[in-house]
């Protein structure tokens, strides 16, 4: 496996390799604007230079990660096609950068039914995806299932992907980040090896382990099953530096981009990354 971490763009798009060398970082992944929203500007000098500076560190995979904002399921149809709109910019400017994955929540129920909230969220995917023939794949994140979030089980992002529209473009163009914070507040055990062979085959046996391609390489401050999105740094959680060891050098995930995105509040992420390494076989 090869790791990364979330880095800043601050000071234009091309920093964003810079950033991710200095920290050690195998594979990165950033936000291409403000996380909160706005419309991102690229000169074509700044896109060649981004493209240029990723060839110069050799990084194997980079990812964006779309707005906070997003929510492809809302009732609100101001909200929902915003989020449409994003997504799309997203895949735009990825795929002008050169840049393998842009990966995104899906949304909250809100005030409807689960059921009517995935349905709307196919909906939804199913805009963005209308005529797409880029490079760059549309990831899916499971979520940690806090309130009405969708998207914490196996079923429900199965269920999504199962029911996209256009099944070429969605074998082709959409998979899964999984993060292992939030599928272990959702009731995913990771902490044995048997536990991961069993959460394993269960993402297998519903989505597939061919669409996971990204993982998020978060602890959890939460226990198992509690639905609390709390990350913390790897080792010092509830999952546990065994746990990921396990899960790092398993022969069916060691392929993968692991991102640590838990904010460096105790151990900086050039620490942590030197950590992973040494933990891998």
């Amino acid at each position: 496996m090869l790791f990364g971490s979330h880095v800043s763009i601050a000071g234009g798009i091309e920093i964003a390799p810079l950033n991710a060398a200095k920290l050690g970082c195998e594979v990165f992944q950033m936000f291409s604007r403000s996380p909160r929203g706005g419309k991102p500007t690229y000169t074509k000098k700044s896109i060649d230079a981004f493209k240029q500076n990723c060839g110069r560190f050799k990084f194997a995979t980079t990812c964006i990660h779309s707005a906070y904002y997003i929510n492809l399921a809302s009732t609100n149809n101001k909200i929902r096609y915003a989020s449409i709109a994003s997504i799309k910019s997203e895949l735009d400017i990825a795929n002008k950068l050169g840049v393998a994955y842009v990966i995104t929540h899906i949304g909250s129920a809100g005030v409807q039914t689960e059921k009517q909230a995935l349905k709307l969220a196919i909906k939804s995917f199913n805009q963005i995806l209308d005529g797409y023939a880029g490079a760059t794949k549309l990831l899916l994140e499971n979520s940690a299932g806090a309130g009405k979030i969708i998207g914490d089980s196996f079923d429900e992002i199965g269920y999504i992907i199962k029911n996209l529209k256009n099944k070429n473009v969605g074998n082709t163009c959409v998979g899964v980040c999984l993060d292992t914070c939030h599928a272990f507040v959702s009731g995913y055990d990771l902490r044995t090896n048997a536990a991961l062979n069993k959460t394993l085959q269960q993402f297998n046996n519903i989505i597939g382990l061919s669409k996971l391609k990204v993982l998020h390489l978060n602890d959890a401050k939460a226990e198992l099953g509690s639905r609390k999105d709390r990350h913390e740094d790897i080792g010092k959680g509830k999952i546990g530096l065994a746990a990921f060891k396990l899960l790092i050098n398993h022969p069916k995930l060691k392929k993968l981009a692991g991102i640590i995105e838990t904010p460096a509040e105790k151990i900086s992420y050039a620490a942590t990354l030197k950590l992973l390494k040494k933990l891998r076989a």
